[in-house]
């Protein structure tokens, strides 16, 4: 029965939400007015005996209990009308934060289901276009990676044959020249295309040893020469396996890039675990700090071809903190040199 009837009452609502807000104060409006003549006539009092003798003050005003039903009166219908109020800010409210919400939730996934289509036609046709933007959003991105993948091979092919090629020059100097160049060649087309694949990278989330994760990076980087070292333990968490080690190996390779070395230090809590990478670098300014996160923004004088690099490992360890709902932040260490905090929420 009360399933009947609350289908019925589904049924008679306004699909507009301005219908259904119309609705609501008309029917605050009568119901208050019921209630308050019901309350006053409830109230009225009866005819005075014909044997009672009136005051001659008491003559002139209206009785007592009529200064009562006025009040009550107007406190029936400023109490509905108030809550008519509140119900339709939550009507208004609710869609609102909703969207709020889904958007927040589209810049950390693009591949999050679309919103269900209910509430008034006004937020479902707003629905509409938010997964519909979604919808296309999510085509671009695709595309994206398709030309990405064709750029990615038609650039390696010609500098694989260069590579061959340049094993036939005699000449050991220009030998070395030439294979330096292919070298940081096909390192500028590895870090744009990884920039470009940023936020299309569909890697699950997994639980994972972050511990074990920056000691395979130490080692890693041990092997190859560098000075990199590793405090601090953590307990697991849920993350992109893949894309936060491309992350801290770029803060590493960007901290012996130009600080010679590389601290690598967790710190860990309830709510946040902490990367933290030390160089024992010059540092930077203070007004540069912000900057250098840019896509391709390079530091006159301390960041320049000689270091190598072209500017994008940081705004790459950016984007992984953020899908991660995390940040970035740089500073300059205490005891100089720069340090770089990856910031995840548990």
């Amino acid at each position: 029965m009360a399933r009947a009837l609350m289908g019925l009452l589904r049924r008679l609502m306004p699909a507009t939400l301005f219908g259904r807000l119309a609705l609501l104060l008309l029917v605050t409006a009568l119901i208050s007015h019921a209630l308050a003549l019901t309350m006053m006539f409830e109230l009225r009092p009866g005819p005075p005996p014909h044997h009672h003798h009136h005051h001659p003050d008491e003559l002139g005003g209206p009785p007592p209990m009529m200064h009562w039903g006025l009040l009550l009166d107007i406190t029936i219908r400023l109490t509905a009308v108030a809550l008519a109020a509140w119900v339709g800010a939550s009507w208004l409210s609710q869609p609102i934060k909703r969207l709020a919400h889904a958007a927040l939730e589209l810049g950390h996934d693009i591949g999050r289901p679309p919103l269900l289509m209910q509430g008034p036609k006004e937020c479902r046709e707003a629905t509409q276009v938010f997964n519909q933007m979604q919808a296309q959003i999510q085509q671009q991105l695709n595309d994206r990676d398709r030309f990405v993948a064709a750029v990615s091979h038609d650039l390696r092919t010609p500098l694989t044959r260069l590579r061959l090629r340049a094993e036939g020059i005699e000449h050991p100097e220009q030998r070395r020249k030439f294979q330096q160049d292919i070298i940081e060649m096909d390192e500028m087309i590895r870090a744009t295309l990884d920039y470009l694949r940023g936020s299309a990278d569909a890697e699950e989330r997994v639980p994972l040893d972050v511990t074990a994760l920056l000691d395979s990076i130490r080692e890693d980087q041990v092997a190859l020469g560098h000075t990199v070292t590793l405090a601090g333990r953590a307990e697991p968490m849920v993350a992109q396996a893949s894309a936060l080690r491309r992350c801290v190996v770029n803060l590493v390779e960007n901290a012996i890039r130009y600080g010679q070395c590389a601290e690598l230090r967790l710190v860990d809590s309830q709510d946040t675990l902490r990367i933290e990478v030390h160089d024992r670098g010059a540092g930077l300014p203070e007004d540069e700090l912000g900057k250098v996160m840019a896509p391709f923004y390079r530091v006159e004088g301390s960041r320049n071809r000689q270091h190598g690099g072209v500017g994008l490992g940081l705004s790459i360890a950016q984007d992984i903190a953020r899908h991660h709902r995390g940040q970035l932040q740089l500073r300059n260490g205490d005891a100089g040199g720069l340090v770089a905090s990856v910031i995840l929420p548990r």
